[in-house]
């Protein structure tokens, strides 16, 4: 029934809009310095493709799995599994019930996905914390001027590939200048060389990053594992 001025279209439309599901929403910045974000997007491409979003193993379940473990505890998988708020992370391992060293897998596998997991957390608070000291690259180390050179090597190969084929063509004004671009890109190579033999040496110099950071990696465990206190309402007033 229609009121106060609604359309057919109107109905319609408010139909759609709860009919959509919400997109789920989680993420760990680790700054691309661990694997979780390629696997993340290989297995959502996976779950997307076969519509299995429970069963297989994916962004969702890392989310349910880190909320377990606040909840019950670290290494407490049966308790986690058992919990019937963490359901959804039983889905991925129906197919290996039958197996008789099924729960050996599973908790290889929660305990193992939560590493990777918790390592991707520190590395998120160290970047976190590298921020608020207002902490950049020293352009004049020799880690930057390898990397300005890869950049180089990388640049001049991309901008100049079309010359093979016109080289191999029988584009002699092409060939001559192929033949400059490699004498360049081996210039350059030979440069990197010599900067990454030195690499180790200056390297080992470098103060380790809880030094630099000022907190140590049982800090910033200690710092994820306690939850911030919930705002006063003066705070939330004064806020908005």
């Amino acid at each position: 029934m229609l009121q106060n001025g609604e359309t057919p279209k109107d109905l319609n439309d408010e139909k759609q809009k709860k009919n959509i599901k919400q997109r789920f929403m989680f993420n760990i910045a680790d700054g691309g310095f661990t694997e979780l974000h390629s696997l993340w997007q290989n297995e959502e491409r996976a779950a997307t493709v076969t519509k299995k979003t429970y069963e297989i193993w994916h962004r969702r379940h890392d989310y349910w799995l880190l909320a377990g473990i606040i909840n019950h505890g670290y290494a407490r998988w049966q308790d986690i599994q058992n919990d019937p708020r963490y359901a959804i992370l039983n889905e991925p391992f129906k197919g290996e019930m039958n197996r008789g060293n099924f729960l050996e897998i599973k908790n290889k596998f929660l305990a193992r996905r939560f590493k990777l997991l918790e390592q991707a957390l520190v590395i998120e608070e160290q970047l976190r914390r590298a921020a608020y000291l207002n902490m950049s690259e020293d352009p004049s180390h020799p880690s930057m001027a390898l990397n300005t050179r890869f950049a180089e090597v990388e640049c001049l190969a991309e901008s100049h590939q079309h010359l093979s084929k016109e080289s191999m063509a029988g584009n002699k004004p092409a060939n001559a200048v192929l033949h400059k671009v490699l004498k360049q890109l081996e210039e350059l190579l030979s440069d990197m060389k010599a900067d990454v033999t030195r690499l180790p040496a200056t390297i080992a110099r470098i103060p380790p990053v809880a030094v630099r950071l000022q907190m140590s990696e049982r800090n910033i465990l200690s710092r994820l594992a306690n939850r911030a206190p919930e705002p006063t309402p003066q705070q939330v007033a004064q806020q908005q």
